[in-house]
């Protein structure tokens, strides 16, 4: 490209960002779009139109110096990021801006300016963000054809940048296909064993700087796809996930950018296995969130779900990574050596990987199942949220439901996290004759006892914290899970032990005051950490209830099997989600347990899924989401042990051993 049309160039791109500012301030400050008065999100916004204004007014001064179309691409690339980021934030709360607890908070603090509606809420997000994204596209789109307009090495190495970005966009999108979704709420699970290859053909042309980037922009964004209904859950709960995750994934990046270029000998398994130790990472600890993990993509497909009880859900993911990994290896011998005969080999190779986990997983499924008697479980759904509900219409959809269900005789009817939320422990010491709530308490214990059968409610309690002198300083409030029996006694207790970080909990107070000041003022409650692991104990069977996400992770479920529990109770409310899709996600991350400890698991929830998986992750039988239903259902106890269930997370431990090795083996052959 010549100087002066450099120079054209210049002032075209120069003009376009100038417009762009201009025109967008004026929509931002002005009508229906406008941000008046400023809010903490809306500096953000000004932050994106005033670095496009600055990025201008650099190509204007710089009009004689020659055009570099790689930091342009780049550059823009940034852009696109931030403000697609931006958007989709800003469109998942619009979608939002009807529901009552935002109204709520928005009334009450003064902190949140909404449009009458979720419809002219969204028009706004669009306004504000998709005029800078659409200038940022094409920018950046033009930038890659100026620098891929060279010939020779530069040629193959600027079309390779051109396509990146791609590849990776195209890898979200199948992503978000291959999992419950906004798309399909049950999710195409075939299309997880091509998934990734995009992704990995990307990194794999890239240098390491550029896998940082792939990679981050595959995290964040399916990320927050994915994960969009978290936006219905508390004011922060998304930013925060989205903020968690971006540092998860910029970690899992400089570690991949590191080992891949240095690994020769074995380099397809270096991403199956670094993939693999990255998703036990970021669900563990206090962050831990192990949600939309590659192996969730399989529930529905029987033979590959089996690995489960041998390395845990881990397995299954590195088994859709292997053949990802091994396609992707096939597309880049095309692409980069133009051998053909080398990409039939490793198709050939993820063929025959695929065809052998269909045949051993079905003979671990064919492996006969120990019985050890059975139990009958009714399971309530009274499709009602206590925090959105008056408490007589969710009490009295939950008696009419066990009535029905009582027909069938059970051996114990479940209510769901919370069903009944007045405190049991705290309102049945008080006058019903005085206190609404402790009158709802007495109902309820009467009802209880009346139907003569053993009884699991969530519920709130707390425990008294006292000084040396008896005298009460405080209380530690609960989220737990209680069990009556027959006779109408309160049996046995269980205080959730994994709470939802920063929603739910968090223990830096002192540390980071300002965060917890924060948190309480986007309207967040805290509860305490439960202590002890409770087994439940019935006459029949022993059995766990972890409450809610509890369940979603393996090596907390895992500890329950191993204190004597015999079934997986979850217990859940996902109504305040409003959408199948949540219900769908949790419940598939859910029912990953019964094939990894090989025992049933039974979720008796809100507003759905409710269901019963047996232990070889057959789902035996659900309710429709968002309706009012029960299910009575036999539940056959198997005391089959399994080797997830003695080792626990050792798979991942391993791939860990493994990829020092490929790492040892490049050094020892000193390439």
């Amino acid at each position: 490209m010549n100087l002066k049309a450099e120079y054209l160039s210049r002032l075209l791109i120069a003009a376009v960002l100038l417009t762009n500012m201009l025109v967008s301030f004026s929509v931002v400050f002005v009508g229906p779009a406008s941000i008046l008065p400023i809010q903490i999100g809306d500096s953000f916004l000004i932050a994106l139109l005033l670095s496009q204004g600055v990025w201008g007014m650099v190509f204007l001064l710089g009009a004689e110096q020659p055009l570099d179309w790689g930091r342009v691409s780049r550059t823009a690339e940034a852009f696109f990021f931030f403000a697609a980021v931006l958007y989709l934030f800003a469109y998942i709360f619009a979608a939002n801006a009807n529901m009552d607890y935002i109204q709520r908070f928005a009334a009450t603090s003064g902190e949140l300016d909404l449009a009458a509606d979720t419809r002219a809420e969204r028009w706004v997000a669009g306004k504000r963000f998709l005029p800078s994204i659409l200038v940022l596209f094409a920018l950046m789109h033009s930038a890659r054809a100026g620098r891929g307009s060279r010939t020779g090495r530069g040629a193959l190495a600027g079309r390779h940048t051109r396509d990146g970005l791609y590849l990776v966009i195209l890898s979200v999108v199948l992503s978000v296909l291959s999992v419950p979704s906004f798309v399909s709420a049950k999710g195409f699970g075939a299309v997880a064993w091509i998934m990734l290859v995009p992704l990995f053909v990307a990194l794999r042309r890239s240098r390491p700087r550029r896998m940082i980037w792939f990679l981050l922009l595959y995290g964040v964004f399916f990320t927050l796809l994915g994960n969009y209904w978290l936006g219905t859950f508390s004011l922060v709960s998304l930013q925060l996930v989205g903020l968690i995750f971006f540092l998860f994934y910029l970690v899992f990046a400089v570690v991949i950018a590191v080992v891949l270029p240095r690994v020769q000998i074995g380099r397809w398994l270096v991403l199956p296995l670094a993939w693999t130790v990255f998703e036990l990472a970021r669900s563990s600890g206090f962050l831990g969130y192990p949600w939309l993990l590659i192996g969730h993509t399989q529930y529905r497909f029987l033979p590959a779900l089996q690995f489960a009880s041998v390395g845990g859900v881990w397995m299954v993911s590195f088994l859709v990574l292997v053949v990802n990994s091994l396609l992707a290896e096939g597309f880049i011998a095309v692409t980069a050596n133009d051998d053909l005969v080398g990409a039939y080999r490793w198709w050939g190779f993820a063929t025959a990987a695929l065809l052998s986990i269909t045949v051993l997983g079905a003979l671990l499924y064919a492996l006969p199942m120990q019985n050890d008697g059975s139990v009958r479980v009714a399971l309530i759904q009274q499709n009602s949220d206590p925090r959105k509900h008056e408490y007589q219409e969710t009490i009295d959809a939950l008696e009419s439901l066990t009535d029905q269900a009582l027909l069938q005789n059970p051996d114990i009817v479940v209510w769901s996290e919370t069903a009944f939320v007045p405190n049991i422990r705290r309102w049945s010491q008080e006058d019903p004759d005085r206190y609404r709530l402790a009158a709802l308490v007495r109902d309820f214990l009467e009802y209880q006892r009346a139907t003569g059968t053993w009884l699991l409610t969530g519920n709130d309690d707390y425990r008294l914290v006292l000084d040396d002198e008896g005298r009460e300083t405080g209380r530690l409030n609960y989220n737990a899970a209680v069990l009556f029996d027959d006779t109408g006694q309160r049996r046995q207790t269980y205080h959730k032990m994994k709470l939802v970080p920063f929603t739910e909990y968090f223990p830096y107070e002192q540390q980071l005051p300002w965060v917890y000041r924060m948190l309480l003022d986007f309207d967040v409650y805290f509860w305490e950490p439960g202590e002890e692991r409770t087994v439940f104990e019935h006459p029949k069977f022993r059995f766990a209830s972890p409450v809610c996400f509890e369940d979603v992770f393996p090596s907390r479920t895992r500890e329950f099997a191993l204190a004597g529990a015999q079934v997986i109770l979850n217990i859940s409310n996902d109504y305040w989600s409003l959408t199948e899709v949540a219900g769908t996600q949790h419940f598939v991350a859910g029912m990953f347990r019964a094939v990894e400890l090989r025992i049933p698991v039974l979720r008796a929830t809100a507003s759905g899924l409710t269901g019963y998986i047996d232990p070889r992750g057959r789902i035996i039988d659900t309710r429709p989401q968002y309706s009012r239903e029960y299910l009575v259902t036999d539940v056959a106890l198997d005391h089959r042990k399994s080797l997830y269930r003695a080792w626990g997370d050792w798979f991942p431990a391993a791939s860990v051993v493994v990829l020092l090795i490929l790492i040892g083996l490049r050094r020892k052959n000193g390439t």
